[in-house]
């Protein structure tokens, strides 16, 4: 990724972007367009702000701005300021160690360990449960996700497991080392899981054992909420389902193969046309990538980054390549930890760069694109002016499995220090 780094974003101008002035005044005229302007005033009385000094800023902001010897102001728990270097504006404190190359800290949508493993994470005994959260099973800073923070993954999307077909809802959560449950919590019903092959194929002979009867209890409680909206009538069991369908919330769908994939999407994009995500999409489901992407359904693909099993010639393929070529946008990339370490969600992106995909645009698919796909990119998933203050200063390329994290802030508060803590993992 490096190399793709210093060819594609690299300091120097980009003719395709008209870039034919300084960067600085690129930077400020970017800045100037958007609705978060820099704020370069001094501190006020009882402001805390840091400033980092970085060799390399990556933004992954809607024009891949690259700074390289670029600097961070961090006003409270905000970004106020991502560019050139600068004179720093008075009262901000100077952050040691951040030399190195700066990016967004990464997001997964696919993550099982808030409540610190397996545990309490999906009642197997009713096939749907819309009123369940996850939120109650959430440990804050417990040591996987302190070890996450320490790997750059710093948004967590918290869901139920998949044994059954609807597990309930999932919360957002930062992977702050040291915090409360309220100083974590994004937002405490995130989302919607589903789980729509494989692992809720239920053996027990009831109802949800087949195929078809698991896309009929789906269906099911489906119009029982799209019923009780239309009746104006309250049911807590479904108010969470609801706002699915009112594209208030968005759902997660654990579907795998080529066969889970193109009925999740039947059921989820074309029929109730919700704000859905595709996840796993492994085995032969990239075979289906032209059908998925012109549905406009987003791919979160993982964990298994390869499919081996069904070509006839035992061909290795890239998934997350695939899908790339396929155009799908707001691709991303999961660990569904702790089936993968939560924190490789880089060597997720960096094999999949490996097997065909390109360097950059994995970046991305650990940052912006799962912020975007989850509609949380207001606050996360790119340095900009006004987002929060979620910053990993890495020695090296994000990418590269030889880089050390150095550095985590989350709302602007240092939550690992490489030379501090030592390394974690």
């Amino acid at each position: 990724m490096v190399r793709a780094l210093d060819e594609r974003r690299g300091a120097r101008p980009r003719p395709a972007l008209a870039r034919v002035a300084a960067l600085a005044l690129v930077a400020l005229a970017s800045c100037a367009s958007s609705a978060n302007k820099p704020d370069l005033s001094p501190l006020g009385p009882g402001e805390e702000g840091w400033a980092l000094r970085c060799d390399k800023i990556l933004t992954a902001d809607a024009d891949d701005n690259v700074y390289s010897s670029g600097l961070i102001l961090v006003r409270g728990s905000k970004i106020a300021y991502v560019g050139p270097n600068r004179a720093i504006p008075a009262g901000y404190k100077t952050l040691e160690g951040t030399a190195g190359v700066a990016a967004p800290g990464m997001v997964d949508l696919h993550s099982h360990i808030h409540s610190g493993g397996f545990g309490d994470v999906n009642d197997m005994v009713l096939p749907v449960n819309p009123e369940l959260r996850a939120a109650s099973a959430l440990r804050p800073s417990n040591s996987a996700v302190k070890i996450a923070c320490a790997g750059g993954v710093t948004t967590l999307y918290g869901i139920p497991g998949s044994g059954t077909s609807l597990s309930g809802f999932g919360l957002i959560y930062k992977t702050k080392t040291n915090a409360t449950y309220d100083e974590t919590v994004v937002q405490t019903v995130g989302g919607m899981k589903i789980a729509q092959s494989y692992n809720p194929e239920r053996g027990a002979g009831d109802l949800g054992q087949t195929r078809a009867g698991l896309s009929w209890i789906l269906e099911d409680v489906n119009e029982k909420a799209i019923g009780a909206t239309r009746q104006g009538r309250k049911d807590r069991a479904l108010e969470n389902l609801q706002k699915i369908h009112s594209k208030e919330l968005p759902v997660l769908i654990h579907c795998a193969g080529s066969d889970g994939f193109t009925a999740a999407s039947r059921m989820w994009k074309e029929k109730y046309d919700t704000r859905c995500v595709l996840s796993h999409g492994c085995f032969d489901a990239h075979k289906t990538a032209q059908y998925i992407v012109a549905a406009g359904a987003p791919i979160n693909a993982g964990p298994r980054m390869i499919d081996f099993f069904s070509t006839r010639d035992g061909a290795i393929t890239g998934v997350t390549g695939v899908y790339e070529r396929a155009g799908a946008k707001d691709l991303s990339v999961c660990t569904d930890s702790p089936v993968m370490p939560q924190e490789e969600l880089f060597l997720q992106g960096a094999m999949s760069a490996r097997y065909g995909a390109e360097g950059y645009n994995m970046l991305r698919a650990t940052t912006i694109n799962p912020a975007r796909a989850f509609g949380i990119d207001a606050r996360v998933g790119s340095l900009e002016v006004g987002k929060d203050a979620d910053i990993v200063i890495r020695s090296g390329d994000p990418l590269d499995p030889r880089s050390r994290v150095e550095l985590v802030l989350i709302d602007g508060r240092v939550q690992y220090d490489r030379r501090r803590d030592g390394q974690w993992f």
